[in-house]
Order: C-alpha cells, then sequence, then structure tokens
C-alpha cells in the first residue's frame, strides 16, 4: 500500500517535523506507512509458508524468543485463553513444529520447544522477509533509509519501558 503524501501531507521520511506537525497527525502517517511494511511481511510469510496462521508463527516466534515457555506462559504472550493456546499447539505439534516436554523446574508442567523444523521454519521466513525488504529499501535513497533507521531504532527504544519512571506499585 502506497502513503499518499500531498502538500498538506509531507513525506516524514524526507520532511523535518514542523511546528504544526502534531502527534496524531504523526501517528496516522505512520500508520498508514506500517500497513506497507506489514503487507511486506505478510507476504514474506505467505512465500515462506501457507501452512501456518499468523496466531500459529507469533506462536513459534514466542517460544523461540522464551525456549520452554509453558503453555500459560504463551496464552498470555498471545492474548489468549488457555484453551485456545491448547489447540494452537495441538496443530503446531501436529504439523512438527513444536513439541511438548516436561518442564525444567516441576516436571507435572509442560515446557514447550521448537523442533528443528520449526526453527527452519522461521529462518526460512525471516530470509524471505529480507529479501522482500532488501526489494524495498533498494528502491528508497540512501538518505531515506539512514531515517527510516533512525527513525525504527528511536521507536523501538520509545517502546521500552523507562528505567527511571515509577512502577505501579510504587505509585499505588
Amino acid at each position: 500500500m502506497a502513503v499518499q503524501h500531498g502538500p498538506n501531507r509531507p513525506d516524514p521520511i524526507l520532511a523535518p517535523a514542523t511546528a504544526t506537525t502534531t502527534v496524531s497527525a504523526d501517528a496516522a502517517a505512520i500508520d498508514e506507512a506500517a500497513e506497507a511494511l506489514l503487507g511486506v511481511w505478510d507476504t514474506a510469510r505467505e512465500k515462506a509458508t501457507n501452512r501456518l496462521s499468523g496466531s500459529q508463527l507469533r506462536a513459534l516466534l514466542v517460544v523461540e524468543q522464551d525456549e520452554g515457555i509453558n503453555l500459560g506462559g504463551l496464552a498470555g504472550h498471545l492474548g489468549m485463553i488457555l484453551s485456545s493456546a491448547s489447540r494452537l499447539c495441538d496443530r503446531l505439534v501436529a504439523a512438527g513444529m513444536l513439541e511438548r516436554e516436561p518442564g525444567r523446574a516441576d516436571r507435572r508442567e509442560i515446557s514447550l520447544i521448537l523442533t528443528s523444523a520449526g526453527h527452519a521454519l522461521l529462518d526460512e521466513v525471516r530470509t524471505e522477509r529480507r529479501d522482500q525488504l532488501s526489494g524495498v529499501l533498494a528502491r528508497m535513497s540512501p538518505t531515506s533509509r539512514t531515517a527510516l533507521l533512525a527513525g525504527l531504532q528511536a521507536f523501538g527504544t520509545a517502546t521500552q519501558p523507562a528505567e527511571d519512571a515509577p512502577s505501579a506499585a510504587r505509585t499505588a
């Protein structure tokens, strides 16, 4: 999806922020641009595999990041109820992407582990996603790519909780 820029909506990558630019206008422009980025990611996922849904892919990514996570932890990360997460895992186990093993700390608890096929699939998705992104980035000027990277890095930093912000426990 192409982001529309006109006389009232300068390119957010090329134009410096002005006093008239509002945070909500910036959010709307970023939302539109993010749709294009998500489109690239969806295309990469679809090219790499048509066997997995977006939820299944997110589950694999969570398990990869937190190897040995239990079902309750996965459900929490995905924002779903335990029974839905269990069914999702059943499908991933049947597809050979995930294994259930006895927990490391408590053998009554089940840990979720990626299989080699699960790792290979995530590598394939990342490779395809990076190929798709490279094609788009090649059509951008070096200045725009540098500004985009700086902006995304700043965005990533801003999503992290502030170190010196008071916690909910201290402010309650």
